[in-house]
C-alpha cells in the first residue's frame, strides 16, 4: 500500500472506528483535511473555535464512553484548544488531539505560526508526540488509542509536521487496532481484608467517584450497597452513578452537598472509596474529613492512592474487578441501627431548595427541566451557580447523563459539550444549562449546533454577573463587589435566533410552565432565556479552606451565625 501521511493518518482513524471529528483546518494541517476530503467516511465538525472543538470531542467521549478525536491547526490553533485538552486531563478523559506542526525545518525558527506544542502540552496530557516521520504514523495512531482507553483514561496529544503529513510512505500490512489494555486485577488477600473491614463496620459509608463511571462498574457499585446496607455519597463527577431517588443514596458530598450528608460522613466509621480523588471540594479541610473513620482506597491510579488521604487499605485494581471478586465473597448485611440513623439525620438536617415547585427560581426551574425533558436527557453545564443548583435538583439515575466540568471547572464548558453529545447520541434530549457569564464564552458554538440540526436546548440562567464570584464576595469579602456584575449585557435571545435558534424568553411569559412546555417540544435547537436574582445564593456551602461540618446552612449576611 502507498499513501501520504495525511492519508494513513485518516485512514488509522477510521480503523480505530472514528466516524466524526471535530476541529478547524489551518495552513499546517490542510493536508488532513484534503485526506479527510476524498475518503467521506468521517463527518467533521466545523467548530467556530478551537476551543470549542475541544469540548465537542469531549461530549463524545463522556456521553458514549469512546475516546474522541478533535483536530487543530498549529500555533494560535493549537494554543486555544490547550484548555480542552486540560480539562480533559483533570476529568480523566479519553480524547486524542491532532495537530498540524510547521515543516520540519521550520521547527525552531519562529516560523509563522509556530509554537512548541509538545513542550506546553507536555503537563496537560497523558502523553504527547511530535511525529517525525510518516511511517512513525503507523506505531503512534494505535498507541495513542490505547494509551487514552488504558487505566485511567484521560487526552492524548499528537503533533503532526506539514512535511510528514505530505511525505509517501509504503508499507504491507496495517498495524493492530490500538484497544485499552487488560484491567489490573486486585490481590485476593486485599479483597479479602476490604471484605473484614467492611463487615465489622457499624457505620460504613460507600463513597463513589468518577473511576465508577469510566470503569463501567455502576451495576456492581449499586448492588455492593444494596447487599451490605452501605449508605453511599457521591462526587460530583459521578452523579448519576445511584439513582438520586434510590433510599441508599445520601447525594453529592462536600462543598455545597445536603447538610445531613456532609454529618453523616462526620459519624461514620468507615469509608469505601471506589475511584474516588479526594479532591478538596469533596473533603473540605481533609485533616477532618472523615475525623473518625477507617479509609479503603480503591483506584486504578496509584498516584492518587494516599496523595490526599491515607488510606487504612489501599488497593491499585480496576474497580470492576475489584467489585465483581468483592461480590462473589461478600455477604449481605442489615445495617439497620446506622440506616435508621441516617433517616433521622435526613428529617432533622434536610436540604433546602427554596422555590422547587416555582420555575421562576434556580431549583423550580431545575425540576421543570427534568419534567419536561426527561429525567434520562443529557445534562450539560458549564460553571458556577447554575452547575450546583443542577447537580444538587436533578434527579439523576445513571451514569454519562452528567457532563460537567469538575477539575478544571471551566467556563464554556457547557454549551459544546452539550453539541457533543447531541452528536454521540442524537436519540436521546440534551439539556445545556448554563449562566451568562459562563455562556458567554464559547456562544459562537451555537452556529455549529443549529449547522448540525443538533437535539440541543440550552438553559440560560442570566442573573448578570458572574453569580459564584459575587456570592463569595457577598459572604466572604464584606460584600466588597469588583468584576463580578455586568453594566451591559446582550439580547441572548436575538443573539440565538441570528445564529439559528429558535428562543423562548421567560421574562415575557405569563405562564413559564406553558412556555417551557412548548420550548421543550420544539424540534431543533432551542434557547429558554430564564431571567434570575443575582441574590439568589447556592446553599449549603462550605466556606474555602474550612470543614465540611462548618457548612453555612442559610442566606444570611453575617453568615458566621449561619454554620452549624
Amino acid at each position: 500500500m502507498k499513501m501520504t501521511g495525511a492519508d494513513l493518518v485518516i485512514r488509522l482513524l477510521e480503523r480505530q472506528g472514528i466516524r466524526t471529528i471535530a476541529g478547524i483546518p489551518g495552513g499546517a494541517n490542510l493536508p488532513l483535511y484534503d485526506a479527510l476530503a476524498r475518503r467521506p467516511v468521517i463527518q467533521h465538525v466545523l467548530a467556530r473555535h478551537e476551543q470549542g472543538a475541544g469540548f465537542i470531542a469531549q461530549g463524545m467521549a463522556r456521553a458514549s464512553g469512546q475516546t474522541a478525536v478533535c483536530f487543530a491547526t498549529s500555533g494560535p490553533g493549537a494554543t486555544n484548544i490547550l484548555t480542552a485538552i486540560a480539562d480533559a486531563k483533570l476529568d480523566s478523559i479519553p480524547v486524542v488531539c491532532i495537530s498540524g506542526q510547521v515543516p520540519q525545518a521550520l521547527i525552531g525558527t519562529d516560523a509563522f505560526q509556530e509554537v512548541d506544542v509538545f513542550g506546553i502540552s507536555l503537563p496537560i496530557t497523558k502523553h504527547n508526540y511530535l511525529v517525525q516521520s510518516a511511517e512513525e504514523l503507523l506505531t503512534i495512531i494505535p498507541e495513542a488509542f490505547r494509551i487514552a482507553a488504558s487505566g485511567r483514561p484521560g487526552p492524548v496529544w499528537i503533533d503532526i509536521p506539514k512535511d510528514v503529513q505530505n511525505a509517501t510512505i509504503e508499507f504491507e500490512d496495517w498495524p493492530e487496532i490500538g484497544i485499552a489494555e487488560a484491567p489490573i486485577e486486585p490481590e485476593s488477600a486485599a479483597v479479602a481484608q476490604a471484605i473484614e473491614m467492611i463487615e465489622a463496620a457499624e457505620k460504613p459509608i460507600l463513597y463513589l467517584g468518577g473511576g465508577i463511571i469510566h470503569g463501567e462498574a455502576t451495576p456492581q457499585a449499586r448492588t455492593l450497597a444494596e447487599r451490605s446496607h452501605l449508605p453511599t455519597v457521591n462526587t460530583l463527577m459521578s452523579l448519576g452513578t445511584m439513582p438520586t431517588d434510590h433510599p441508599l443514596a445520601l447525594g453529592m458530598l462536600g462543598m455545597h452537598a445536603a447538610p445531613y450528608t456532609n454529618m453523616a460522613l462526620e459519624e461514620c466509621d468507615l469509608l469505601i472509596a471506589l475511584g474516588a480523588r479526594f479532591d478538596d471540594r469533596a473533603t473540605g479541610k481533609v485533616a477532618e474529613f472523615c475525623p473518625h473513620a477507617k479509609v479503603i482506597h480503591v483506584d486504578i491510579d496509584s498516584s492518587e492512592i494516599g496523595k490526599i488521604r491515607q488510606p487504612t487499605l489501599a488497593i491499585r485494581a480496576d474497580v470492576d474487578r475489584f467489585l465483581t471478586e468483592l461480590l462473589e465473597r461478600l455477604p449481605a448485611r442489615s445495617r439497620s441501627a446506622w440506616i435508621e440513623h441516617i433517616e433521622i439525620l435526613k428529617r432533622e438536617h434536610p436540604m433546602a431548595m427554596p422555590g422547587e415547585d416555582d420555575p421562576t427560581q434556580p431549583y423550580g426551574l431545575i425540576r421543570a427541566i427534568a419534567q419536561y425533558a426527561g429525567r434520562d436527557a443529557i445534562i450539560s453545564t458549564d460553571v458556577g451557580q447554575h452547575q450546583m443548583w443542577t447537580a444538587q435538583a436533578f434527579p439523576f439515575e445513571r451514569p454519562r447523563q452528567w457532563l460537567t466540568s469538575g477539575g478544571l471547572g471551566t467556563m464554556g464548558f457547557g454549551l459544546p459539550a452539550a453539541l457533543g453529545a447531541a452528536i454521540a447520541e442524537p436519540e436521546r434530549n440534551v439539556v445545556c444549562i448554563s449562566g451568562d457569564g459562563s455562556f458567554l464564552m464559547n456562544n459562537q458554538e451555537m452556529i455549529t449546533a443549529a449547522e448540525a440540526g443538533a437535539n440541543l436546548k440550552i438553559v440560560l440562567m442570566n442573573n448578570q454577573s458572574l453569580g459564584l464570584v459575587h456570592q463569595q464576595q457577598t459572604l466572604f469579602f464584606e460584600k466588597r463587589l469588583i468584576a463580578s456584575k455586568f453594566q451591559n449585557g446582550p439580547d441572548f435571545c436575538m443573539m440565538a435566533r441570528s445564529m439559528g435558534f429558535d428562543a423562548v424568553d421567560l421574562a415575557n411569559e405569563p405562564d413559564q410552565e406553558t412556555a417551557l412546555v412548548r420550548a421543550f417540544a420544539l424540534p431543533g435547537p432551542v434557547l429558554i432565556h430564564a431571567p434570575i436574582c443575582v441574590e439568589q445564593q447556592v446553599l449549603p456551602m462550605v466556606p474555602p479552606g474550612g470543614a465540611n461540618r462548618e457548612m453555612i446552612r442559610h442566606q444570611d449576611p453575617l453568615h458566621a451565625s449561619a454554620r452549624t
